[in-house]
Parts: structure tokens; C-alpha cells; sequence
């Protein structure tokens, strides 16, 4: 039996369909429920009108609630949102209690976000939208803001640690954003479907991965056993007038204790609201997928069946979006095929497999679990590429010059029939000449010979062009064969790597170049250049190593004391730029790649690169083509990754419907010496007119001139391919929005549940002894990684106890008073663990004398 879904359910279901309104039995159907669960369907809608979440038409029909206009307070001048000291923002709470407000519209260049003392956060919470009426500081530094209202509430629910108390239970958030403990009403310690002698919570244990299925949980009988243990509460009664008080919830689930196995999972998939169960209609579509290809769908395809295509994946992988295959050309060229699982085939729009990956935005992969963004069905099954099955595919023919450039690509829907799931290990052996892998896969060693050929001459390509390799390792976690953690090593970047690297970038490449080209309305992966202040500041840094990007800069720095107090360990000063703007630093990828060139191999690599890596701006997606600086690539996009990236199937059903218009698929090869206007015609809604000029439309970042001279088939009759769908700029730009933050959602989960991992692995080393590298200064001390397990923690200053320290900004270091020993950026020290802080998942150090 389907449980009654959370709010936060009902209004995903909503926003899903923003401008229809819902009868009662509408949301019945659609949310699957049973006619017992009617009376609480009716609670949990009057439950959301008063939070303001959704409204109620004359006719009794429901709908997401339209912008509320300011209630009388504020409707004076000063807090009125159309006034320039109003901002609307997304709030980033802090563990203290005060917060920023990031503006959804940039204030000015230096203004970035707006600082919210405690004082005057209200009503407001972590992640929620609020207007915010602005000052500028007493200081005149910062601007400083009070919250006026909440516009949307971000948290639904919470998962924090049950706690009985002699008058009331409560539940103290995990996130510690979220300063307040939320009160759990007698008898809201179970979902309202259930009761303390005969009810089951639902309770962490069993799920399928994909499905969401879980089995049955021993019954919690009272709420002292409750005690403890982590709960996910959906929140009930938000703060009216800034009360904590007034937060209340209802447990939905337990999950278990803090230290039991699988729960850190299942803590930081509710802490950032991961959707991680697909909902009944979802299934039953995946469930529903054809698992044959009909003879009518292989007609108007390419076929390659008979070609020796392979995958190349990790060991671990289950779901294979790309295969390859390459094959030298008469003249010394080489022909390179990627093949992308067509799964716009499958999931077509509108269908609830197509709203719940625009929900999810992406895969989420932890070390030992992954949340996909597509049911098993299909990411392990019909739209995967495993070997020696027939399988959809839409694909990229690059034609390759004996120099490494494109000089043609066209681009079909095609089948295939993988010969062979490679994986990296197995390709960098045969590469190494190994001799058992080339043995078993002795009739495909040349293949991947010719790819490492061809792979090396596209990186050189890029090279040339400019384009930033910072290679810097990432952890590992090792488990044993019970699923504990065992060690953290450093990833393994081969040869085999940097194969699918080079070969994906490529067929990015020219989809991005080939939807340009056309003036088709697409998503495209961007990264802008970065702020000029954030590569000054990284020049002043790596000027203490000796380094420097080089770049041709005014003389724009200058330093003056702010504040000097040697009680309180702290000298600083502040940064002054004189009118700094964008175009006054002329930085290009270029000036990053000659650098990391000069870093290799240097004790002072890993500290450099990882700085270099924080001063550029993070990439992201956009309707518009701003270009890619750190690939120093013109036009680019995702199309590689449909299984487990939303952007991608986006990109798939335009080329698809681009395709349509074309007659199937599209020829394209550059020519020098011209220019070009190129408008696909017929597309309705799609006028656009882009000028492919000099070096705009480079497959591979060349600059000099050329134009696209097409070779089409006739279109041929027969029914369209299915899945293909323009989509107009508007809802781009919302995609893009959508998916970037779904994006950096997943990342930052991976991040946190990857510290926690290694925070409970360094527990048992309490007292140890480690190599260090110090990447961070702060007046309260400095931050370490240890060399061999990358572990970070703090060492205090307080800790130095052979000298009285002070932290010194102008030097980049920490310095002794009377000895002068310093502590800088880069410096390797040998230090010892002294404290776990498994609640903050923090690690504290001291220095080995």
C-alpha cells in the first residue's frame, strides 16, 4: 500500500503542473491514494493554505499559491519591494544564527550578497526566499539587511535526532542552519496514519536501490524509544514573527541511529531533500518500457552493429551512457565514433518519468550507494549500453586530420551492439602491454592502441588552444566485503581516462557547434572568465611561492592597515582596488595552463592548483553561449550523459527534432576561408538569427575562419523520432537555473557525506601522527590536509604554545612574536590528532615539535 505522501510531495505534484488547479479527487488519483485516506489528503491541503503554499478557487479547485501581496506593515515606503533598499534573495543561514541573502539580482560588483544579524533574521530559516530591507554597515564596508518577510519556505522537513524531554519531545536539526529545535506535539510522533500500540514508522532498512521499496521495520511502541534516533519531521507550524517556538513538526520516518550502518547515507539524503523514491506512476512507466526494437524504429537509423564498439567504464559502473569506436581513414586521418544512449527515446516530455528527472536534475553518487535520476529499468536497462545487446543510440562521426582537428562530424540516430563492457583498468593494461589483458582481449588491442593514438593528438589540440588540466587527485574510499570503510587512497587518473575524456569533450563539442550553427535554441555548459579581484587576489599568494600567471595588469593593489591587534593574534589588512573592472585584467585560460605546466612536479603543485582552482568562477548551464575558459572552448554543451544528467536529454530531444527537419541527420564539414548564416527553417518559435563568424562556430577552439557546407539526405517519410522536442528560451533559462542548482545540490551532498566517512575512519586514529600540508590561514589558526589520506583539520592557535602567535595577512603566514617562526600557504608540517568532533565533523589537530 502507497503511504500518504508528505506536503512537501503534494507540492512537488503542483509544481510540476504551475497553472492547473486539482479537484480533490484529482490529487486522489494522481497521488495514487486510497479512499481511507481521503480525511488526511483534506488536512494536509488546509495545512498548506495556511503556510501560504497553495490556494483554493471558488470552485473548489487547488492550485500553487500566487504571489501574496505585503500585508499592511509593510506596505509603508520603506518596504516596499519595488524600492531600491528592498532586495528579494535566497537566505544562507548560519550555525550561530545570523545569515546572508544572496540577491537573485546582482546588486553591484563588489556587493555579493547582504549580511543578516540574528536580531533581525524573523520569521526566516535556511534557504527560504525573503525580502530584505538593506543599509550599508556602520563600517560602510558591508551592506547589512533585516528580513521583512518570507516570500517561500525551503524546508518542508528536517531530519535531526529525536529527544524526550520531561514536558515535550523534540528533534534538533541535523543541519545546523537551522538553529531551532522543532517541538513534536504528543502525538505527533507518528505518522498520522498510525498509532503508538499497532503502528510501524517507516524505518530505514531494505530499499532497493532505484525503487525505493523498503521492508518491514521493528514496531516502536513509545516515544522513549524513539530516543536518540534519527528522524526525518515534516514541519507543521512555521515562526509567525520570528518565535522558535512556533516551529512544530510530525515525525514521518526513523532512519535509525547516528552510528549505525547505511544511516549516514539516508541522513544526508533528506538533510539536502534529494528526492530518492520514485513514485508509483514512475515505476509503472519504467516498468512499461518496450524491451525489444521494432523493425519499423531500425529503418530510419544507422546501423552499426557489426562495428567493434566497446564501453569503457569503472568497475563499479552499472549504467553505460556512451560507447566508442575509431577507425583509421585513408591519408593518415582517423574516424571517431561516440555513440550516447538515446534516452529522449524513452522518456519522452510530459510523462511522469520526465518530471521526476527534471525533479532530481541529476544523479547523485555517494561511495557506496548512488540515487540515479532514472528507475533501474532503464539506467541498468533498455536505455544502457551493455554489451552484446541491441540498443538505441543517438551518435557523433567525427572525421579527424592526421593534425587532430575536426574536419567533419555528422551526427545520426543510429543502433548498435556493444562487443565489450571495457573498464579503465583493463584498457590501461592492455595499453601497458600487460600481458593477460592482452591475451583475452587480443582481437580489440589495436582498437584501443589507435585510441590512445588519437586521444594524445586531441589533447595536444587542446593544449594548443589553451585549455586548463589542473589533474588534481580526488579521494577514495575503500570498503571490505561487509561494506565498512577500510582506507582512503587517491583516485587513479590512467590513460584509459583520458581516452573518453578526449573523445566526449569532442562529441560535446561539435553538438554545441552543430545547435549553434543552426541558431537552435539549447542549453550549453559555460564557464565564464573569472572575477579580476579573485585572480589579483590569487596573484598576491602565489607571488610568495615565486610564481606568477603573468598576466599584464595595472597597478591596481595597494595595502592599508585596518586593524592591529597582537592580544588578539590578528594583524590585518585591507585589500584596495582602484576602480578594478572587468575588462582592466586581461586573463585568459592560457595564462592558468602555462602555470599548472610549471607546477608539475613541484613540492608547491597541489597548494597552487588547488588555489587557482578557487579563484575561477564554477560552470554552469545557460540558454546563452558565453563560451567555456577552461576549456578555452567557444561553444560547448552536455550531450554525453542522458542517464544521469537532465541537461543531456534536454540537448537530445532538440538535436532529435533538429534532425527531424533535417531528414534524419546532418553532414557537416568546415571549410576555411568563408563565413556563414545558417537558420534551421520551419522550426516555429525558433527566429533567432546567430552570425557564425570568425572562430564562433571552431569544433575544436581553432580560431581561423570557415564556414559549414551541409550534405543532407532528403528527409525521409515515415513517422518522427520519437522523443524530439524544441524547447522555446524561456523554459531554457528556467532549465538552467533548475539544473545548475540541482547540480551543486549533489555536489555539495557528496562532499559533506564524503567528510563525515572520513571523520568516523580518523576516530579510531585518535592520537596518531600525520604528514600535513597547511592550505589555509585564519586568525584563529590554520587549516591542514594530511598528505597521504586527504583529511583536513584545524590546528588552533592556541595550540603553538612555543612562541605567542599572530596571524598576518599581509604576509600570508602565521608568525611567532619573538621567534619568528612562521607558518605559510604550502607548508609542510608533521602534526597529531588530537580531537574527533563527530557532531560538527571536524577534526582538530596540534604541531609535533
Amino acid at each position: 500500500m502507497r503511504e500518504f505522501p508528505s506536503d512537501g510531495e503534494i507540492l512537488a505534484l503542483l509544481k510540476a503542473h504551475p497553472h492547473r488547479k486539482y479537484r480533490l479527487r484529482e490529487f486522489v488519483l494522481e497521488l495514487r491514494l486510497r479512499s481511507s485516506q481521503v480525511r488526511e489528503l483534506k488536512s494536509a491541503l488546509k495545512r498548506l493554505m495556511r503556510a501560504r503554499k497553495i490556494e483554493r478557487s471558488k470552485d473548489n479547485r487547488f492550485a500553487l499559491a500566487s504571489p501574496a501581496p505585503a500585508p499592511p506593515a509593510t506596505r509603508a515606503r520603506e518596504a516596499a519591494p519595488h524600492q531600491k533598499n528592498v532586495v528579494r534573495g535566497r537566505l544562507i543561514g548560519h550555525r550561530e544564527g545570523y545569515g546572508f541573502v544572496v540577491p537573485d539580482q546582482r546588486l553591484s560588483a563588489t556587493d555579493l550578497d547582504v549580511f543578516i544579524p540574528a536580531s533581525a533574521m524573523g520569521p526566516a530559516l535556511h534557504g527560504d526566499r525573503v525580502d530584505v530591507l538593506v543599509a550599508r554597515s556602520r563600517d560602510g564596508v558591508r551592506l547589512e539587511g533585516r528580513v521583512l518577510r518570507v516570500v517561500e519556505r525551503a524546508q518542508m522537513t528536517v531530519v535531526g535526532e529525536f529527544r524526550c524531554g520531561p514536558r515535550q519531545n523534540v528533534v534538533l536539526p541535523f543541519d545546523k542552519r537551522i538553529p531551532y529545535e522543532i517541538v513534536i506535539p504528543r502525538g505527533h510522533e507518528w505518522p498520522a496514519e498510525e498509532s503508538p500500540g499497532g503502528g510501524r514508522h517507516r524505518q530505514f532498512g531494505g530499499e532497493s536501490e532505484g525503487r525505493g521499496v523498503r521492508s518491514k521495520a521493528p514496531a516502536v511502541r513509545s516515544p522513549r524509544e524513539l530516543d536518540g534516533k534519527i528522524v526525518d519531521v515534516e514541519i507543521t507550524n512555521f515562526p509567525e514573527a520570528g518565535s522558535p517556538a512556533a516551529l512544530r513538526g510530525r515525525v514521518l520516518e526513523v532512519l535509525g541511529r547516528r552510528d549505525e550502518f547505511g544511516v549516514d547515507v539516508e541522513i544526508i539524503i533528506r538533510k539536502f531533500h534529494l528526492p530518492h523514491r520514485f513514485p508509483a506512476e514512475v515505476l509503472a512507466e519504467a516498468d512499461a518500457a518496450p524491451q525489444d526494437i521494432l523493425e519499423v524504429e531500425l529503418e530510419r537509423r544507422r546501423d552499426f552493429r557489426s562495428r567493434p564498439v566497446v564501453t569503457i567504464d569503472g568497475e563499479t559502473a552499472k549504467d553505460f551512457d556512451d560507447a566508442v569506436d575509431v577507425e583509421r581513414l585513408a591519408g593518415g586521418g582517423y574516424r571517431l565514433t561516440v555513440h550516447i544512449a538515446d534516452v529522449a527515446h524513452y522518456v519522452r516530455p510530459g510523462t511522469a518519468l520526465d518530471r521526476e528527472a527534471r525533479l532530481r536534475g541529476t544523479s547523485v553518487y555517494f561511495p557506496d550507494r548512488a540515487v540515479p535520476m532514472l528507475p533501474l529499468e532503464l539506467s541498468n536497462g533498455i536505455c544502457s549500453l551493455n554489451p552484446r545487446v541491441e540498443r538505441l543510440a543517438m551518435s557523433v562521426l567525427m572525421e579527424i586530420d592526421p593534425e587532430g582537428r575536426v574536419a567533419a562530424y555528422e551526427l545520426v540516430p543510429s543502433v548498435i551492439r556493444s562487443v565489450e563492457r571495457m573498464t579503465y583498468t583493463a584498457v590501461r593494461d592492455i595499453l601497458a602491454g600487460e600481458s593477460a589483458a592482452g591475451e583475452r582481449y587480443e582481437k580489440l588491442a589495436e582498437n584501443f592502441r589507435l585510441m590512445e593514438e588519437l586521444a594524445r593528438l586531441l589533447n595536444l589540440r587542446r593544449d594548443e588552444r589553451g585549455s586548463i588540466d589542473f589533474d588534481l587527485p580526488e579521494p577514495e574510499i575503500e570498503f571490505d566485503e561487509r561494506g565498512r570503510m577500510v582506507g582512503i587512497t587517491r583516485s587513479e587518473r590512467n590513460i584509459a581516462h583520458r581516452i573518453i575524456e578526449e573523445f566526449m569533450l569532442a562529441a560535446n563539442e561539435s553538438v554545441a557547434a552543430y545547435l549553434e550553427c543552426r541558431s537552435i535554441p539549447a542549453l550549453y555548459r559555460i564557464h565564464e572568465t573569472p572575477d579580476p579581484k579573485k585572480v589579483l587576489e590569487f596573484e598576491e599568494i602565489a607571488a610568495t611561492f615565486g610564481y606568477s600567471l603573468g598576466v599584464d595588469r595595472p597597478a591596481l593593489r595597494r595595502f592599508r592597515i585596518s586593524r592591529r591587534d597582537t592580544s588578539r593574534r590578528e594583524e590585518r589588512y585591507e585589500r584596495t582596488y582602484e576602480s578594478l573592472e572587468a575588462g582592466d585584467l586581461r586573463v585568459t585560460s592560457r595564462h592558468y595552463q602555462r602555470l599548472t605546466e610549471r607546477l608539475a612536479g613541484k613540492p608547491e603543485e597541489r597548494i597552487l592548483s588547488y588555489l587557482m582552482l578557487r579563484s575561477l568562477k564554477q560552470a554552469r548551464y545557460s540558454e546563452e553561449n558565453l563560451g567555456h575558459f577552461a576549456l578555452a572552448s567557444p561553444t560547448y554543451t552536455h550531450f554525453t550523459s542522458p542517464i544521469r544528467r537532465y541537461p543531456d536529454l534536454i540537448v537530445h530531444r532538440i538535436l532529435k527534432a533538429a534532425l527531424e527537419k533535417e531528414g534524419g541527420s546532418a553532414h557537416i564539414r568546415l571549410l576555411e576561408g568563408h563565413e556563414q548564416r545558417s537558420v534551421l527553417p520551419g522550426v516555429p518559435g525558433l527566429g533567432l538569427e546567430v552570425h557564425s563568424s570568425k572562430g564562433r562556430h571552431s569544433i575544436a577552439g581553432r580560431p581561423e575562419p570557415h564556414t559549414a557546407s551541409r550534405h543532407l539526405p532528403k528527409p525521409t517519410p515515415g513517422a518522427p523520432l520519437t522523443g524530439a522536442a524544441f524547447v522555446l528560451l524561456p523554459e531554457l533559462k528556467a532549465l538552467a537555473a533548475s539544473t545548475s542548482e540541482a547540480e551543486r545540490r549533489a555536489q555539495e551532498a557528496e562532499r559533506e557525506l564524503m567528510e563525515w566517512k572520513k571523520v568516523n575512519f580518523m576516530a579510531e586514529r585518535l592520537g596518531e601522527e600525520f604528514e600535513a600540508l597547511i592550505i589555509g590561514l585564519a586568525k584563529f589558526g590554520f587549516f591542514v590536509e594530511l598528505t597521504d589520506l586527504f583529511v583536513e583539520g584545524l590546528v588552533p592557535i592556541e595550540t603553538l604554545e612555543d612562541d605567542h602567535y599572530v596571524y598576518r595577512q599581509r604576509l600570508g603566514a602565521i608568525v611567532g612574536r619573538d621567534t619568528e617562526r612562521a607558518f605559510r600557504l604550502g607548508g609542510r608540517i608533521r602534526v597529531r590528532l588530537d580531537r574527533v568532533d563527530r557532531e560538527a565533523n571536524k577534526l582538530q589537530f596540534s604541531v609535533v615539535s
